[in-house]
């Protein structure tokens, strides 16, 4: 995790893990502690493909808790213009007809850039990007609850439908292809936003970064 001098690169810190695992709060919280520095947050939620070739229904059945639902090189086109200084137009995606938005984002780089989401350990490229990998570790219970509550919620799912969800595509997908990533995280964090030692101690070393690449 060695710093570079702002000339050459931001910082840009990963945070992963499964669905309702609490990725998105520790973000937050990371985020949140930084206040008044140059700091901004990136989803790769953002980052679905666009399928506005595709029927609503064909849409619906897409499993978008695989690799193949985001449009990684995108991504990390993207992530790579931020760390040269260089400002992007980020996709904006539509839950409510699964697919893009007909408009962009644009963002600017900061001095920091948060990453967020369930596959930002699982391409070699895209890893070699960060400067912090974390890994956000709960339990399976918890993360289940934690998805009903926030698709019944916010997004109007019933009940049913997510768990059905959860059984056929999520879980599944959580142990193949996002649980084997933890091997990849310089820092796993378990049970999310919850634990305030570890989102300190993450706080402190990237404070330390920023500090080392000013001087």
């Amino acid at each position: 995790m060695a710093a570079e001098s702002k000339k050459e690169r931001p910082i840009i810190i990963g945070v992963t893990g499964g669905s309702g695992s609490g990725k998105t709060s520790v973000s937050h919280a990371i985020f949140n502690q930084l206040h008044g520095h140059s700091i901004l947050m990136l989803e790769q939620d953002s980052y679905y493909r666009d399928q506005s070739d595709m029927s609503l229904a064909q849409r619906e059945a897409v499993n978008y808790d695989h690799p193949d639902a985001f449009d990684t090189d995108l991504l990390i086109s993207q992530l790579s213009s931020l760390s040269h200084w260089r400002s992007i137009n980020k996709p904006i995606y539509d839950y409510s007809i699964f697919t893009r938005s007909d408009k962009t984002e644009w963002v600017d780089p900061r001095e920091v850039i948060i990453l967020e989401g369930i596959f930002v350990l699982s391409d070699p490229r895209l890893r070699d990007l960060l400067d912090i990998k974390v890994f956000v570790d709960t339990d399976d219970d918890i993360r289940i609850i934690r998805r009903i509550q926030r698709d019944m919620k916010e997004r109007g799912r019933s009940l049913q439908s997510v768990i059905d969800q959860y059984l056929k595509t999520v879980k599944p997908m959580y142990h193949q292809f996002i649980e084997p990533t933890k091997r990849y995280a310089d820092v796993i964090v378990p049970e999310g936003g919850e634990n305030k030692v570890a989102i300190d101690l993450l706080v402190t070393k990237i404070r330390d970064i920023i500090r080392e690449a000013q001087n």
